[in-house]
């Protein structure tokens, strides 16, 4: 398999984090902002949806979409709950995470971070998506008091989906993280999980 990533981006991060957790092999092919192998990919529609992760299987076939990738991948693992009800549930989280998460925390690191969206990182912008991130984090951190997982008694697709920005929110997103003490506990379990990778 390929997999068309992009380093800097969470939702390629949390393709990374999984193949790297169930040791699957996957020949990556960079695809950063204004790189010639992002050109290259475009060029010859490798990105269906103009923009990775693109997991191309061995068929040929171009998979889209971090969290679509996340599903196909995790089929059969332990990253999926057996139990029906656990899967929804699941799948709640992970589409909350594009939804809600993604476009607040995210984008307050991408304003922050890349210098193309710079123009678009005003004060108003930053303390707008400040508060927004706060209530969602404290969302995560209330769900979290009470249990290790986002869903049933071990890691789950929802997990790994919901790490990838939220491990870098502080460094890259200028969140504050000491008021989400059961937050910060879950981020310690994830990257204590064998197999994890770094961004």
């Amino acid at each position: 398999m390929k997999l068309y990533s992009m380093p800097s981006s969470g939702n390629s991060y949390k393709v990374r984090l999984l193949l790297a957790l169930l040791d699957q092999p996957v020949q990556t092919i960079d695809v950063e902002y204004g790189s010639d192998t992002l050109t290259q990919a475009k060029a010859e529609t490798r990105l269906p949806f103009g923009k990775a992760p693109v997991l191309e299987l061995d068929d040929g076939t171009l998979l889209p979409e971090s969290n679509a990738i996340l599903v196909w991948l995790g089929q059969g693992t332990r990253f999926v709950p057996k139990d029906a009800l656990q899967q929804a549930q699941m799948l709640s989280w992970m589409f909350w995470e594009q939804n809600q998460h993604e476009g607040v925390i995210a984008v307050r690191a991408a304003l922050l971070n890349y210098p193309h969206r710079k123009a678009q990182a005003t004060p108003e912008r930053l303390a707008e998506l400040l508060t927004s991130g706060n209530g969602l984090l404290q969302i995560m951190d209330d769900h979290l008091r009470m249990r290790d997982w986002l869903v049933g008694d071990d890691a789950s697709l929802a997990d790994l989906c919901l790490y990838a920005y939220t491990h870098t929110a502080e460094a890259r997103g200028g969140f504050d993280l000491a008021p989400f003490p059961a937050l910060r506990d879950w981020l310690d379990r994830v990257a204590a999980l064998p197999g994890y990778v770094a961004l």
